[in-house]
């Protein structure tokens, strides 16, 4: 899914990085705590998504509730684009508590314990931090990520979907796939959740790893994406 990686001087990157955890915090208030969602078979968010650097690989992203039961709340993901055919399957054990789906991108993992993507109720100056056991259907490969989480407050965003009162949420993870050849994968995203349509409506992800044995230690970047909500559908 996406285009040639990008190198990046190690010191270079790290100021870039540094500068995105601080970059909006002059722009979030507190504010009250969003309550769980209460979801709906039929809800449906159609999201705008854009991956890439020189060149931008572009979808349309699709989710959408089909089931609720004693297992939990069935998620149907589609990607569709000029370069990208996907259809994944979620499934929450809770409202933002993830038993199958994936941490960074389109990968699908089962986690021993749910993986933590919103932990409600969503409250301004939150934090949570876990290392979930998961196995990897991409990779065939188990292991521990890591995934702290702070919520840092209320912002105003406006996507293709309209103007949201969002919860500003940034994360930093660090996968469970290192090789011989390079270290693990490192997030650093920007997640605007807003309680009226119960899901994020704008996401900003990076990520980079370093090749092992490179004596410059130059990162790589293996992620630069955007995705902005495009409409909801509520459920019946």
């Amino acid at each position: 899914m996406h285009p040639p990686l990008l190198r990046i001087d190690l010191t270079v990157a790290a100021i870039v990085f540094a500068s995105a955890l601080a970059g909006c915090a002059g722009n979030v208030s507190d504010g009250p705590p969003a309550p769980d969602p209460v979801y709906h078979v039929g809800d449906r968010w159609v999201y705008n998504g854009s991956d890439g650097f020189r060149v931008k690989t572009t979808w349309v992203e699709t989710h959408e509730v089909t089931a609720i039961d004693a297992s939990g709340i069935h998620i149907h993901i589609t990607l569709v684009g000029p370069s990208v055919n996907v259809e994944r399957e979620e499934l929450l054990e809770a409202p933002g508590l993830v038993k199958i789906g994936a941490a960074m991108d389109i990968e699908t993992r089962r986690f021993s314990t749910p993986f933590i993507r919103y932990q409600f109720p969503l409250t301004p100056g939150q934090t949570w931090n876990q290392r979930p056991t998961n196995f990897n259907e991409s990779s065939q490969q188990s292991g521990q990520l890591s995934n702290f989480r702070r919520v840092e407050g209320w912002t105003n965003v406006t996507t293709p979907a309209g103007t949201f009162d969002a919860l500003q949420i940034r994360v930093i993870m660090r996968l469970d796939d290192s090789t011989f050849w390079r270290s693990e994968t490192n997030c650093d995203y920007l997640i605007l959740y807003s309680p009226k349509v119960g899901a994020s409506v704008h996401e900003e992800k990076n990520a980079f790893y370093v090749e092992r044995g490179d004596p410059l230690q130059a990162m790589v970047r293996a992620q630069n994406t955007v995705i902005d909500l495009v409409s909801f559908t509520p459920g019946k």
